[in-house]
This record gives C-alpha cells, sequence and structure tokens, in this order.
C-alpha cells in the first residue's frame, strides 16, 4: 500500500512541475504578482527574463516527465523506478536552485516547497532504501 501511495505521490509531484511550467511559460500566474523565474541569479542577467522562462519551462517540462516516469516505475515495481525518482529530486532541485532570485523572500513562490518534498523523496529512496526494489 506505501508503494501505491509513494508512486501515485511521485507523479502528482511531477504534474505540479507542468504548473511551474504555466508560470515560467506565462500562460497563467500561479499566484497574482509572482514572477518566477524573473530576475533568475544564474540566468537572467546572461540572457534576459524572456530566454530564461523558455528555459525554466523546458526545465519543469523535464523534471515532470522524469517524476511521472519514476513514480510509474514504482507503481509498476520495476527496479528502474527509483533511480529515475532520484534523477527527477535531483534535476527538479537544480532547476529551481538555479532560476531562483537569490532573496529569501516569498521562497515558497520559487520552488521552495517544492526542494523540500525533493529532499524528502531522496532520503526516502537513498538513506531509507525505500521503496525497496
Amino acid at each position: 500500500m506505501l508503494q501505491l501511495i509513494f508512486g501515485v505521490f511521485m507523479v502528482l509531484h511531477g504534474l505540479v512541475h507542468l504548473l511551474y511550467f504555466g508560470q515560467s511559460a506565462r500562460r497563467f500566474e500561479l499566484r497574482p504578482g509572482m514572477i518566477w523565474p524573473d530576475g533568475s541569479w544564474a540566468f537572467s542577467r546572461l540572457l534576459g527574463d524572456r530566454t530564461t522562462r523558455n528555459l525554466a519551462s523546458l526545465a519543469c517540462v523535464v523534471a515532470a516527465i522524469l517524476f511521472v516516469a519514476g513514480g510509474a516505475g514504482v507503481l509498476i515495481s520495476q527496479p528502474w523506478g527509483p533511480p529515475i525518482s532520484v534523477a527527477a529530486a535531483v534535476f527538479s532541485t537544480v532547476t529551481f536552485m538555479v532560476f531562483w532570485n537569490g532573496k529569501l523572500h516569498k521562497v515558497s513562490d520559487q520552488g521552495g516547497v517544492g526542494i523540500l518534498i525533493n529532499l524528502a523523496i531522496l532520503v526516502a529512496v537513498l538513506v531509507l532504501r525505500w521503496p525497496p526494489s
């Protein structure tokens, strides 16, 4: 039962990345006044906000695909499920860190909660060796 919950959670966590895709692609605002990923400390000055948004959009789609694949692998008890879940969590964390604006204001608007979830996934898979393969 826990494997089912973990697999579904991974898929849902991946789908949340599509919300950030919509935000970065400016299809909608997740929250009024939310400007993520504009002002990225790593990319905005170098590439401008428009290109930064395009990169963030692509990264969010890749993260979503990885999480859905990892979650599906966990759901059907495949040995590749946990490693893909680890890759997804690492990729997602790096994505939100490089598209962060460098300020500690409104960190939750910039993927802060997602990073905490990713860390929990990494602990579950790498430290607790869960789910069993």
